[in-house]
This record gives C-alpha cells, structure tokens and sequence, in this order.
C-alpha cells in the first residue's frame, strides 16, 4: 500500500501545490537561503566582538591569530571607523567596532526574516 498520494495527506514531489509550481520547494529554498544570511551576518558580527575582547584584553599584537581578526574586523567595520573619537582608547574602540556589529546584525537578520515571511 503506497502512502503517498494525496489521500494520505502527504504530498509528492511530482505534484504542484499551488499556482506557480511547488511552493514546499520555494519555502525550502528560502529557508536556506535566510539561514545563510543569517549566518553572514553573525560571523561579521563575531568576528568584530572577537577584536573588541582581544583589543580589551590587550591580546599580543603580533599573534598571527589577533592580526587575522583584527584584519577581519578592519575590513568589515572600514565604513564606520572613526565615527566615534573618544579620548578613551578601548571606548573608541568598543562604539566603532560595536556600532558595525549590531548593524549587521540587524540587518541580516532583518533580511532574512522577509524572505521567511514571502
């Protein structure tokens, strides 16, 4: 007994569900395509959170590590370097980092939940 046709409730792939072809494909492809967006966006923002901890914690400079993250965090945050100038080094550093991170954050995320609702 096949349990597949729409009788048993479960649809098969070979079976359009709606006006414009299968509508479980496009939600699924949707689905991944904002979980990516997501995933972009919390990567450049961890990567900025990282350089403001190892900054704060005064981590060695010339580790090939920090300067692979500080590298990153440059790159990602180049927009918004200097918008803040603070006398107080780790201040300045936390806003013009900080600033770019909840940005993307909000964002990516912002994105990706109008592709999940469409």
């Amino acid at each position: 007994m096949n349990n597949t046709g729409p009788a048993s409730g479960y649809q098969t792939y070979d079976q359009p569900s709606g006006p414009g072809g299968h509508s479980a494909d496009r939600r699924t492809a949707a689905r991944r395509t904002a979980l990516a967006i997501c995933t972009i966006a919390d990567v450049a923002a961890g990567l900025l959170a990282l350089w403001i901890v190892l900054y704060l914690l005064d981590a060695n400079q010339a580790n090939p590590f920090v300067e692979f993250v500080r590298g990153a965090a440059n790159w990602l945050s180049g927009w918004a370097q200097d918008i803040f100038t603070m006398d107080t080094e780790g201040l300045r550093v936390v806003l013009n980092y900080g600033l770019p991170a909840v940005i993307y954050l909000l964002i990516g995320h912002g994105i990706a939940a109008r592709i999940n609702r469409a």
